[in-house]
């Protein structure tokens, strides 16, 4: 233990010392580039226009009113994005000019008594919706969605179920097929992201973490820094399934360790505590992606991120391997190790390009919404789309999509 406690207290020494000598000739930030550019700041405004649909509020407005919590929950971006396209500049009246289409559908709005949701009528709810757009519109049938979006943050996107097998055994809904979905997963060579895809972070209240911002000049005394489960006794009793067993890693190696941080706790000062640690634990649960994601930018904290073939949020304009450190699942057991040779440098540049205000604002969904922020983020993902191929109308008549397969329980009315 003494020897650990002395590596950090060298590394804080290192770090502090190099940090004040960079004070003196550099800045806090530094400027981000992405593979598609420096396309953080681009302005949506004018490069697309979006036709929303007006449906029944049962499909959206009711639910909501049903049960408020689905405002403040992960997978709350579907809620806030119908109401930012509402008073958008891109939004258009006119669905003749309209580049884009989008179907305000709140498919993650059912919840358990414990706040999550509860995937089992969203197959249901969303055909159903389709089926009103393409009967009342003609524009669904032109290119059977290949110019719509779709906005599913469920635990695995449109493939609507939380438990990893069962959703690759039940695919992306069929008729979202030729759709774009602006989805929070994302993971490489998964049934439940198909090509095209926009990956968006998760619904992080951006209130409620403003409030909780300490001064930024305060120490960061905490190397390594998790709350959350390790094992999910309830779904998972056997162990080893939940988080294909790299939580339980964290767990079982480094829960005596000083340098680790970690509890199934989470006390009131979570978010301040995040503001002092170096690193943050971003390991997958049942999902690949999780809020600690965003709250790890927000705040400033390495996000350290353990989920293999994960595919980030905005991947094309943010910089992730420059701002994160990588850690294989199998390589969990040599987590301490991984971190305490990281030079103090790297840190450092990964800590200034944390700190750039368009990164934290890309992460956001603000209320109301701001330049940057993630809703101008998807806005420019689908601006990048455009023009469209001309190949995605089809003939007057001709179908491409089988509208009675999957589960026969998604035929159902809803």
């Amino acid at each position: 233990m003494a020897k650990w406690v002395a590596l950090f207290s060298l590394l804080c020494l290192s770090v502090l010392g190099i940090q004040s000598k960079e004070l003196e000739r550099t800045q806090h930030t530094e400027r981000i580039s992405g593979s598609a550019g420096d396309v953080l700041e681009d302005d949506p405004v004018g490069r697309l226009k979006v036709f929303v649909y007006e449906l029944p509020s049962k499909y959206n407005k009711k639910i909501l009113q049903k049960d408020p919590r689905c405002l403040t929950h992960m997978f709350a971006a579907e809620i806030f994005m119908h109401r930012f396209l509402l008073s958008s500049p891109v939004r258009t009246l006119n669905p003749e000019e309209a580049d884009w289409f989008y179907t305000p559908v709140y498919t993650t709005c059912d919840l358990t008594p414990n706040g999550l949701p509860l995937p089992f009528k969203s197959p249901r709810m969303m055909r159903s919706a389709i089926q009103l757009i393409s009967s009342n519109w003609p524009y669904w049938n032109r290119t059977e969605g290949a110019d719509h979006f779709f906005v599913v943050p469920h635990d695995f996107g449109a493939c609507f179920h939380y438990q990893e097998e069962k959703a690759i055994e039940r695919g992306i809904l069929p008729l979202l097929q030729r759709a774009t979905l602006v989805q929070t997963f994302g993971q490489m060579n998964h049934v439940c992201l198909k090509s095209g895809s926009i990956t968006i972070p998760p619904y992080a209240p951006p209130q409620k973490m403003q409030a909780h911002l300490i001064p930024p000049d305060t120490p960061r005394s905490i190397f390594v820094y998790f709350r959350g489960l390790f094992y999910d006794v309830g779904n998972d009793p056997e162990g080893g399934y939940y988080a294909r067993g790299a939580r339980a890693s964290v767990w079982e190696n480094f829960k005596d360790n000083p340098l680790f941080d970690i509890s199934t706790e989470h006390p009131t000062t979570y978010y301040e505590d995040m503001q002092r640690a170096v690193f943050c634990l971003c390991p997958l649960g049942w999902a690949p992606w999780s809020p600690r994601l965003v709250e790890g930018v927000i705040f400033g904290c390495i996000p350290v991120i353990i989920a293999d073939d994960i595919v980030l949020p905005f991947a094309d304009a943010i910089p992730w391997e420059e701002i994160g450190v990588f850690v294989a699942e199998k390589d969990v057991p040599n987590l301490d190790t991984i971190l305490t040779s990281i030079p103090p440098e790297v840190i450092l540049r990964k800590q200034r390009l944390l700190a750039n205000p368009s990164m934290k604002q890309a992460m956001l969904f603000p209320q109301p919404a701001q330049s940057g922020d993630a809703f101008h983020q998807i806005l420019n993902g689908l601006a990048r789309k455009l023009p469209h191929d001309r190949s995605i109308y089809l003939k007057q008549g001709v179908k491409v999509l089988n509208w009675t397969a999957g589960p026969v329980a998604d035929l159902k009315p809803w």
